[in-house]
């Protein structure tokens, strides 16, 4: 309950109000009882009025005004229950607001590493039905809580007032219901857990499906991606049908206890009735009380269940909320970039164990073009991401002789572009994925962009030009014009003093490959390049060519350099020869 009222922060008034509001609310129901009773025994009878004297002196013995004043009652209740769920719904939707503004904004900030090993669909989950979960919980339950705590102990004191024997059998059965109930929060809390992970799974296959469907198409593995969703499916059934049987169970047990209360009451009011110990307005007022009671302590395992649900759903956001982030340091630094790049035996080793780069030492010059040669698995993705500081590492890395680590990563991701092999495209125009990073860039800079990356004239032969709508992922254009679009992306803006082409030319033919990579030479002279390619044509222009293998930098210098030496990028340019 602590880790609930810390999101109330900034709205314990509003929720203050609510609950008095459901104070208000609860008292004009229990003075209808009250009333009924002073009509059964006093204006249809003829037993005192006692306290409710002032109502015969008033109206006198007037049925019609007890009809009236039990309307009054009722549109008086009606008014502070519309306040409690006007004030605690605008308050729970304000909570459910910051919630997920919260969770976008770490996100965002989160590090890349905990992005690579997390589930997408796990993620969608936490940001949308655990905050629902939350929402519906305070919206709703916080406040019948006052409303439970208040109708119990406002109709006890009422009841006993009444008649103390009775009383004593009316909450007989209450403490097995509140037994049964606490049973029952300990259960639900487990299995509504077992049934949030279920469905993050679900959502997981789901959005992997939506997302990979055309390698599904390609490979015909519908039926196996049926399959696959159909166990996980499965899965979130069984837990799911779990849950469901502790709620019927409850719910069942609940009901019986309560029917049995009820019966409790009935039969010994009517014999006190007979007997002369209490009134027939007593009884009614009794029995009333009673379904005014048990609804509440009925309401309590309910709550319970959904204390235990909420409680699961807000470990499980603080589980995103509590992790780390890439803050601003004290004392970082964010320096004019040129370009300059030198690598001073550095090292890196995934968390795993599993070293990536081992003493690699380079220094490349502002302007410079590099070319990184490799097999899979040699380390050359991780060698720019380092450029990125999107993981730490062992000995130095300076840029225009400033040491990395000082350096804003958020100053210096501004200042590294970086194109992937497979660019991720938005669902939105060819205009707008191109001028995405801004919203000022002028026609005029997207088509000269686009034109350095050899797209323009592609673009103009689609339907609606640069006004296409390009699909999710840019699912309606082929890969090497999606790598073209992304190129085209990183380089309208200017800022970037680096530029990191990671295998992003290889969906491009031979001739295309080599335009682009002559207007971007000529676009951006003063920026220094990275490419890594496996194909040495679009490598041999290079000013500088580091060959990787096993994480270690095995060869580097100039094409002609390296094709006079034997090694490895000999041995894959006599081969691409024999291709050829």
């Amino acid at each position: 309950m602590n880790k609930i009222m810390k999101y109330l922060k900034g709205y314990r008034g509003v929720f203050a109000l609510a609950v008095l509001s459901i104070v208000v609310a609860t008292v004009m129901q229990l003075a209808t009882p009250i009333l009924i009773k002073y009509a059964i025994d006093s204006v249809i009878g003829d037993e005192p009025a006692g306290n409710l004297q002032f109502l015969t002196d008033a109206f006198g013995k007037s049925l019609m005004s007890v009809v009236w004043l039990i309307v009054i009652v009722s549109f008086i209740r009606g008014i502070f229950l519309f306040l409690k769920g006007w004030l605690s719904s605008h308050a729970a939707e304000n909570i459910a607001r910051n919630m997920r503004d919260a969770l976008y904004r770490q996100i965002q900030y989160m590090t890349f590493e905990f992005h690579t090993k997390r589930e997408t669909g796990d993620m969608i989950q936490r940001c949308t039905s655990d905050v629902e979960t939350v929402r519906r919980f305070i919206g709703v339950q916080i406040v019948d809580l006052g409303r439970i705590v208040f109708m119990i102990l406002l109709s006890v004191g009422i009841m006993l007032t009444l008649n103390v024997q009775l009383t004593v059998y009316a909450v007989s059965l209450i403490p097995i219901l509140f037994v049964a109930s606490y049973v029952f929060f300990t259960k639900v809390q487990k299995t509504f857990k077992k049934s949030d992970e279920a469905e993050g799974a679900l959502t997981t296959v789901l959005q992997e499906n939506l997302s990979g469907v055309r390698v599904v198409r390609a490979f015909g593995r519908e039926r196996y991606e049926i399959d696959k969703f159909e166990k996980v499916n499965q899965k979130h059934r069984e837990t799911n049908y779990n849950l469901i049987k502790i709620l019927g169970t409850f719910w069942s047990l609940s009901d019986l206890l309560t029917l049995i209360q009820n019966g409790i009451v009935l039969i010994v009011g009517s014999r006190m009735v007979i007997d002369g110990e209490i009134t027939l307005g007593t009884l009614v007022a009794f029995i009333t009380y009673e379904s005014m009671l048990l609804w509440p302590v009925k309401q309590s395992g309910r709550l319970l269940s959904e204390l235990g649900k909420t409680t699961v759903a807000i470990n499980r956001i603080e589980e995103i909320l509590n992790e780390p982030i890439e803050k601003v340091m004290p004392g970082e630094i964010t320096p004019e970039i040129t370009g300059n790049v030198v690598f001073d035996h550095v090292r890196f080793a995934y968390p795993d164990g599993k070293v990536a780069l081992e003493d690699i030492s380079f220094e490349i010059k502002a302007g410079q073009t590099v070319g990184i040669l490799g097999s899979t698995g040699a380390g050359k993705s991780t060698l720019v991401n380092l450029l990125q500081r999107l993981y730490e590492y062992e000995g130095s890395i300076r840029i225009d002789g400033y040491e990395l680590r000082t350096i804003q990563k958020q100053w210096i991701r501004q200042r590294i572009g970086l194109i992937l092999q497979e660019p991720y495209l938005y669902a939105k125009t060819v205009k707008q994925n191109i001028g995405i990073t801004r919203s000022d860039y002028s026609d005029v800079d997207i088509e000269e962009a686009a034109r350095s990356a050899s797209i323009h004239d592609n673009i103009v032969t689609f339907k609606n030009g640069y006004e296409t709508v390009i699909g999710e992922k840019g699912v309606s254009l082929s890969g090497g014009q999606k790598q073209r679009v992304a190129i085209s992306r990183t380089i309208i803006d200017e800022e970037k003093r680096i530029l990191i082409f990671d295998d992003s030319l290889s969906a491009v033919d031979t001739e295309t490959d080599m335009r682009i990579r002559r207007a971007l030479k000529k676009r951006s002279k003063d920026v220094t390049t990275f490419i890594i390619s496996h194909r040495i044509s679009t490598l041999s222009e290079a000013d500088y060519i580091l060959v990787l293998d096993g994480g270690r930098l095995i060869q580097s210098g100039t094409h002609e350099q390296l094709i006079e030496t034997d090694g490895l990028y000999k041995r894959i340019w006599d081969l691409q020869k024999m291709v050829v």
